[in-house]
Parts: C-alpha cells; sequence; structure tokens
C-alpha cells in the first residue's frame, strides 16, 4: 500500500507553515528505534521519514526497512531511502533520496517511476539544486543550515532558501544543524524542515520535536 504523499501534492497555494521531514539517525537499534519513530509519528504530523542508514549491509537496510515500513505506512505516512535506488521496490518503500545532487536524478525517475519520490541533496549550490529540479525531482534539500565544525564549515545561507521560495516551485527541504533559531528564521523560507538528530539525540524525541514545531509557528 502506497503511502500518500504531501511532498508531492505540496503546492504553490499550501500552507506557508513548514511540514516535518524526519530523517532517521545513522545507527537505530531495531529493539527500541521503531517503537520511539511511532511514538513521534503518533503524535506530531509527520509528511515523510527518511531511513538514513550508514549501513550497507544489505540484510540490516532490509530488517530495518521492513520495520520501518510497518510504522509509517499504518500512518499513512511515505518512507523514502537513502542513495539504495534498489532496495526501493524491494522492501516496499516510497522513492529514494539521492545524496549526490542531480547527478542520478534522471536515472532513478526512469528507474522509480512518476509516482515513486525522488529526492536530491543539493548541500549548498543553488546550481546543482536547479539542475536537480529540472530532472525531475520531487523535492530539493539544502544544508546545513548553519556553520558547524562538520564537514568544510560551508552552510546554505537563508538567502539561497529565500530565493528559491520565491522563485523555484519545486519543494525545498532546509537539514542539517537546526536549532530554535534557525527553524523561526527559516519558517517563512522552506516548505520542509528535515529533523533528524536535533530530536533523537535528546532524551525525549517527541518533547524536542514539540519545541522545534512550536519554533516553527513563531
Amino acid at each position: 500500500i502506497k503511502a500518500p504523499d504531501p511532498i508531492k501534492d505540496r503546492t504553490m497555494d499550501a500552507p506557508e507553515q513548514p511540514q516535518i521531514y524526519l530523517i532517521t539517525p545513522p545507527e537505530v537499534e531495531l529493539s527500541q528505534f521503531p517503537a520511539q519513530l511511532a511514538a513521534v509519528l503518533d503524535a506530531h504530523p509527520v509528511a515523510c521519514v527518511r531511513m538514513a542508514l550508514s549501513t550497507r549491509d544489505e540484510d540490516r537496510l532490509s530488517r530495518a526497512g521492513d520495520a520501518l515500513r510497518e510504522v509509517t505506512h499504518a500512518r499513512d505516512v511515505a518512507l523514502v531511502i537513502s542513495d539504495h535506488l534498489l532496495m526501493v521496490e524491494k522492501l516496499g518503500l516510497d522513492g529514494v533520496h539521492l545524496s549526490d545532487a542531480a547527478r542520478t536524478v534522471r536515472h532513478a525517475r526512469k528507474e522509480l517511476g512518476e509516482d515513486a519520490i525522488v529526492g536530491s541533496f543539493c548541500g549548498t549550490s543553488r546550481h546543482e539544486g536547479m539542475a536537480a529540479g529540472e530532472a525531475g525531482a520531487d523535492y530539493v534539500s539544502f544544508g546545513p543550515t548553519q556553520a558547524s565544525t562538520l564537514g568544510d564549515g560551508s552552510f546554505a545561507e537563508a538567502e539561497l532558501f529565500q530565493w528559491w521560495s520565491e522563485v523555484i516551485e519545486v519543494p525545498v527541504v532546509a537539514e542539517g544543524a537546526l536549532d530554535i533559531n534557525m527553524i523561526r528564521a527559516l519558517a517563512p523560507r522552506t516548505d520542509f524542515f528535515g529533523i533528524g538528530t536535533e530530536i533523537w539525540d535528546k532524551d525525549d524525541p517527541v518533547a524536542e520535536l514539540a519545541t522545534l514545531i512550536a519554533a516553527m509557528q513563531g
């Protein structure tokens, strides 16, 4: 059963308030995380969940995909996987999130068909974002949203989100290094917030997400 897809349904007439796009931690304990995810989905409206595990072990990915799909699809929430294109159909997922900007968007769309979600992470590059949108991406994500010690220190500035929201129709996701102040600043300029370690690293992810949503609402 295919989950509804608010990412594909998002239009220029959509309400101003961004939606939540949850990103799993890179490592999950399958005896605990599905229940934790279920609690968050039951407490808050979520548009989509990305399974973003660091493992490349097919068996571990398969078991995680099966467990998370049960949780998300029971709640009519779409589930996509990071990069592993061939796992989408195998696991009955709703699409793929590509981390190589525009390079494989066209291939992914051809392989998965028009109904699947194909998203593209484009770092801080307006050019890559536009190329991904032209290649058929359902959304483009930029980040991190502020300087951090991770990577090379570059980040997607607020002006990029502002320009994108005014000029480009493809939905945009802000992800990485989000905090209350950044969410408050970007809320008028983005369609989705990609929330991951911002809540999973905390003792109470449900309460932490409530705090971030409150900041989003001003």
